[in-house]
């Protein structure tokens, strides 16, 4: 198994998402909200000439006013608010399944990266061994001193692979300790390549995160079409107040409405806008479709492929590679094969295990890509 990132919660990877996914939470909330009334006052007849001169004459008017939503605007508001939401903790959750993704495939490749480490130290052994043998058969005329010229090159390419191996695993460690944040020392990764299981029923249902951000997508385009167009209908504002006149010391009650004429602004602009904008989340739904198809039917073939080469691997010709070469090791102490036997059937079995490498981290990262596919 995998262990995923430390601290999650605090993973900038995750952190992000979850806030976007708050803030669209909060949003909904504020699109429940009504209308704020609103107060007024009004001082009339001041200070002007004649009987208007002084305050003698003056009117107060204090009002309350309240805007009301006509046309379902708070109702195609809230539900459009609502599918923000949803896309936004959709999203969280796909990013949490890349992250996910991202800790898989990065391990594989740091495994890799370590047992490919580990065949060059083999390597390296075999070849010290070997120019040990070779010039013991030298000083006693066994072997001219080519041969241990060439046991000689042999170790010192060994040992430069060896380098390179270990520079390309601690590469690896560290792309893995970023998902961590951590800047210290990377951390060590065992050679054995962790279980990665593929769900069985990927290809069953087209259902993954990617594909249900594109339909949220979609849905949240079509709702904000709805909220646009509720506001063509204009709100009409009822005001309510009293009126006192300074002059005579008498008061009057008064009502009052006022509605915009949509004339010239009826929202036209932003309802085409809204529709063009759902026209192109249906055809990104669309490319969804075909590319999540497309991907899971990729990364099942890479994965069975794989899977396969590891099978004939690991079961058929590593055995045979490493019989193969203990016999000739053998026959080379006993001075029945030469140098160049030994150095050949080693680069066999070496290719092999190198080929067994490539195969089972092939397998893990389409093992990897198939779990991103199908995360619920």
């Amino acid at each position: 198994m995998v262990a995923e990132p430390a601290n999650t919660e605090l993973n900038p990877r995750i952190v992000g998402p979850r806030a976007e996914a708050e803030a669209a939470q909060a949003l909904v909330g504020q699109a429940r909200l009504r209308p704020n009334p609103e107060i007024s006052l009004e001082v009339e007849n001041i200070a002007g000439s004649g009987a208007f001169s002084g305050l003698s004459a003056t009117e107060y008017t204090l009002a309350v006013g309240q805007r009301l939503e006509l046309g379902g605007k708070r109702g195609t508001r809230v539900e459009a608010a609502r599918a923000q939401a949803q896309l936004a903790d959709l999203r969280a959750d796909l990013a949490g399944a890349e992250l996910g993704f991202l800790v898989r495939e990065r391990y594989v490749a740091a495994a890799a990266a370590a047992s490919r480490v580990e065949l060059a130290l083999d390597v390296v052994e075999r070849n010290e061994e070997l120019a040990r043998i070779a010039g013991l058969l030298v000083e006693v005329g066994r072997e001219p001193p080519l041969r241990a010229l060439r046991a000689e090159a042999a170790l010192a390419e060994a040992q430069a692979e060896l380098q390179a191996a270990e520079a390309t695993s601690l590469a690896a460690r560290t792309a893995l300790a970023s998902l961590w944040g951590d800047q210290g020392a990377p951390p060590l990764v065992p050679s054995r390549f962790p279980g990665i299981e593929p769900p069985g029923a990927v290809m069953a249902t087209a259902s993954g995160l990617q594909l249900r951000v594109a339909r949220a997508e979609s849905t949240a385009a079509a709702a904000e079409i709805d909220r646009e167009r509720s506001l063509r209908i204009p709100d009409p504002v009822v005001s309510a107040g009293v009126r006192r006149f300074e002059e005579s010391n008498d008061s009057a009650f008064l009502l009052g409405v006022s509605i915009p004429l949509p004339f010239l602004n009826r929202n036209q602009g932003n309802i085409a806008a809204a529709e063009a904008r759902l026209r192109a989340a249906n055809a990104r739904e669309a490319v969804a479709l075909a590319d999540f198809e497309q991907a899971v039917t990729r990364a099942r073939s890479q994965y069975l492929a794989a899977e396969a080469r590891v099978e004939t691997l690991s079961t058929t010709s590593l055995p045979q590679a490493e019989e193969a070469l203990r016999l000739v090791r053998i026959g080379y102490r006993n001075g029945r094969f030469p140098l160049i036997e030994v150095l050949s059937a080693a680069e066999a079995r070496d290719a092999i295990r190198e080929a067994l490498i490539a195969a089972q981290e092939d397998r893990g990262q389409a093992a990897a890509e198939l779990i991103r596919l199908a995360a619920q």
